[in-house]
Order: C-alpha cells, then structure tokens, then sequence
C-alpha cells in the first residue's frame, strides 16, 4: 500500500487502516516507492519526505492499535544502485523490502502508460526477455524479503505468443534458489491486463517450486485495500496453496490460508 507521498496515491494511511478493519483484514503493511538520493523520476517519495513517511505510518499505528501495520518498501532493483538500497534497510526498522522491476532500460519504466509507444520500436518477445532477465537478476541480488508483481510487464496486454513459460523459468529458479517469496497482487485487475499479477501459470510453477506466497491490493488509495482479495484467495487455493506469508522485522512468517 502506498502513501501520498509517491505522488500518485491518495489518503491518510489511518483512511487505510479503517478500511481494513472495515473488510476485516488482519494484518496490513505500507510499501513506498523507495526514495532515490536525486530526483530519479515523478512516482516515488523524494529522500526529504522519507522521514515524513515513517511519521504517518507511526500515526496509524497509533490510531489503531489492534491492527498490526508493518512498514517496508517497494524498491526498485536497478543495477548499480543496490549500495543504495543496503543503505536504506538500516534507515528505519523495517518488516520487508520489497523487490520490483519497472524499468528495463535507464530511461523506460515498462508499465508507464506515458511511455505506450515504446512498445512500438521493438518485438514483445525482447521486451519480455528484459524484463524477465531483470527480475531474475532482483531474486539474486539478496536485497529483497518478497517480489512485487512478477509479471508487470503484461500491464498494456503485450504478451509473446504461445507458451509462456521458458520467460518465467529463470526467474522462478532465481527466486526459489534465494528462498525468498512473491507476491500474488490484485492491482493487476484494476489495470488493462485485467488479470492478477502473476498469471495462473506463473503461480503453478511456484507452487511446483514450493515458492511461498503472498497476496496484496498494491492500494494507491483506501478503497483500493483488500481489493479482489477473495478471487486471489480461490486462485492460490486453486493451485494448491495454503498457507500465505506474512513479514515481522524482515523474517518470514508463516500463516494458514483461510
């Protein structure tokens, strides 16, 4: 869940507390866009608001106590700045940091929709291999507790077609190899895709690798919180899963699903 300070969210993270305990979830964690020490682009928190953040997450907590609320980070893994992200894990106490993949090329965030023509100036099949080639390289790189929606790069609906499969085999050895989880997220059906982040297939091979889970909204604003929970819990079960991961001071937790 994200705070208005990336930019493109809205409400007080107390606004999504209460509409957690609204929609009786137990638990609930905010996940910013990590900060960058310069400006880097305009949908993440600026470094000067970082100790602001900390502030509304601990104003939550204090608004309501019965409802665990972790703090962690969506960080975005780009080769050369991972010092950056060392640094920023001994900022704060976190429960997780979160690894994602937006960007494929310095200058192209895949799932920016400002950026749709880029699309245009290369075949789906080498995007799909770059964008996967840079997931797996976040599961290696020992930085991240879980993975943010591993197949973002379907947000617009650009698939390669046939068998999708051989995209996602490195990176799900790459995640299994590093013991890490990943993230079954919702957000994707409020996006063009209309589909869960990652596909049916993708969560399948998890489950083959015993790869732990989680499920999350990806809430850029409070009525967004628990979105679609209830089709992301029949579809891990679907597959096999029972038992969802949950994160306290960056160790894994696990929890009985249902």
């Amino acid at each position: 869940m994200h705070t208005p300070l990336c930019g493109h969210a809205t409400g007080h993270p107390r606004e999504y507390a209460a509409e957690a305990v609204r929609k009786g979830l137990q638990e609930i964690g905010f996940s910013e866009h990590n900060p960058m020490p310069a400006k880097f682009d305009d949908w993440r928190m600026d470094w000067v608001d970082f100790t602001e953040y900390l502030r509304l997450v601990e104003e939550a907590r204090a608004e309501f106590p019965q409802l665990p609320i972790r703090l962690g980070l969506e960080c975005d893994f780009i080769p050369g700045k991972e010092g950056w992200i060392r640094e920023l894990a001994t900022k704060a106490h976190f429960d997780y940091f979160i690894g994602a993949v937006h960007y494929i090329t310095p200058d192209w965030d895949v799932d920016n929709p400002l950026k749709l023509a880029r699309w245009k100036d290369q075949p789906v099949e080498e995007v799909w291999t770059k964008y996967f080639n840079a997931v797996t390289q976040a599961a290696q790189s020992g930085l991240f507790d879980f993975l943010a929606h591993p197949d973002l790069v379907k947000k617009f609906g650009h698939r390669p077609k046939g068998d999708l499969r051989p995209y996602y085999k490195d990176t799900l050895d790459a995640i299994e190899a590093a013991g890490i989880a990943m993230e079954v997220s919702t957000a994707g059906l409020r996006k063009e895709v209309m589909e869960i982040y990652p596909s049916k297939t993708f969560i399948e091979e998890a489950f083959r690798r015993k790869i732990p889970i989680l499920i999350s909204s990806d809430a850029h604003a409070p009525a967004e919180v628990g979105y679609e929970f209830d089709r992301a819990v029949a579809l891990v079960q679907e597959v096999g899963y029972r038992e969802l991961s949950s994160f306290r001071g960056r160790k894994r937790v696990s929890v009985p699903l249902g």
